[in-house]
């Protein structure tokens, strides 16, 4: 195995899937005080929701509170109640040619911009032959780090 040439930096999000936003809302907006940041609707996603925040800068983690768009519909960010997790990276190229490289499997998509304008991709919750790395059961989220949070994280 050759030298790792990313950083995990830190969590960037937690992603939390419902049938209903507003039931989640509710506890993670109206009691606990998290505040709504921004929303993204994305039907090739199947997905509402509200980006949240605790924290501030470098320190900020977002929770995205989900709701399919079609509860019928595949992805079903609704089945798994703590859907993702999102990791900071400081070079998302050389990690997923790197993860890759060495045997992690990543889901369909490849890099792209997620929900809060950053670019991302996702490791598979489950290996297979040909990459027998995979999350385990946990969708994990690679997020390129803004120069920021790198230079504050890294």
């Amino acid at each position: 195995m050759t030298s790792r040439p990313f950083k995990v930096l830190g969590i960037q999000q937690v992603a939390i899937g419902g049938p209903s936003k507003d039931r989640l809302r509710t506890l993670w907006v109206d009691k606990l005080g998290l505040e709504v940041t921004g929303n993204f609707r994305s039907e090739r996603e199947n997905v509402d929701e509200d980006i949240c925040a605790m924290g501030r800068g470098a320190f900020k983690v977002e929770v995205d509170l989900m709701e399919p768009i079609d509860p019928d519909k595949k992805p079903a960010v609704h089945t798994t109640p703590l859907n993702h997790i999102g990791l900071w990276i400081d070079d998302l190229p050389a990690a997923v040619e790197w993860l890759s490289a060495n045997g992690v499997r990543f889901a369909p998509g490849g890099i792209r911009k997620g929900a809060a304008g950053y670019d991302i991709c996702f490791l598979h919750p489950k290996s297979n032959d040909e990459f027998p790395v995979a999350g385990e059961g946990v969708l994990i989220e690679l997020v390129q780090a803004p120069p920021d949070i790198v230079a504050a994280l890294g």
